[in-house]
């Protein structure tokens, strides 16, 4: 059967991905939050792109087929990890590419502002490739990654929620929301017949790891 590895920067990741998996394959995690924290502070330096390296590497060395990092911070520097025998996927790459086919007009959502540059040039990436110019909208929501980091998970999904509600609804008029971050997955339970969709980046994720494995979505 075949694996898919996963590098998390939260604990809190493994039993979300490991129910999207399912039966579908065996799984395999490495959880680092301590490259998120210095990410954060320090940007994408080459001390936080090595212990990226190292974590992918370590994925690969259990026996992943495919690895999937699904931290949005640390997303380019793991799809940029040269010279790993089995492919690394960014777990908001899938997400971009469906938001761009919904249409220009793209509302982002963020809870860490180190995420919002790498998220803007995935869009922006997937934009060029799909010959679409974007019109990008970005909602940082700061107060709610301290919920977050407390562990008052149901907070910090109300408050994302409302930033998405409030980001589809306009003003500026988008055509589609993205929950930037793999943790806002659950906020979409939270919101009722949003005028345009929202976007979380978790099932989509899973299902390109499983095809990248060779099992299919």
């Amino acid at each position: 059967m075949s694996k898919v590895g996963f590098l998390h920067t939260a604990e809190v990741h493994v039993g979300t991905f490991d129910a999207l998996v399912g039966a579908a394959a065996t799984t395999v995690h490495v959880v680092e939050p301590a490259l998120l924290e210095r990410a954060r502070r320090d940007g994408p330096t080459r001390d936080v792109e090595s212990g990226v390296r190292a974590a992918l590497a370590g994925l690969a060395d259990a026996g992943a087929s495919v690895v999937v990092c699904t931290c949005s911070t640390l997303g380019p520097l793991a799809e940029g990890a040269a010279g790993l025998p089995v492919p690394v996927l960014r777990v908001d790459r899938p997400m971009a590419r469906h938001a761009v086919g919904l249409g220009p007009r793209i509302a982002v959502v963020a809870a860490v502002e180190s995420t919002l540059v790498p998220t803007r040039e995935l869009l922006v990436d997937e934009a060029a490739r799909a010959g679409v110019t974007p019109v990008l909208t970005e909602v940082w929501v700061p107060a709610a990654w301290a919920r977050f980091e407390a562990g008052d998970t149901s907070a910090y999904l109300a408050a994302i929620a409302d930033a998405a509600r409030s980001a589809a609804s306009g003003p500026p008029p988008v055509d589609v929301v993205v929950l930037a971050q793999a943790s806002m997955a659950g906020a979409v339970d939270l919101l009722h017949d949003p005028p345009v969709p929202v976007l979380a980046s978790p099932r989509l994720a899973v299902d390109a790891a499983l095809q990248a494995a060779g099992v299919g979505g």
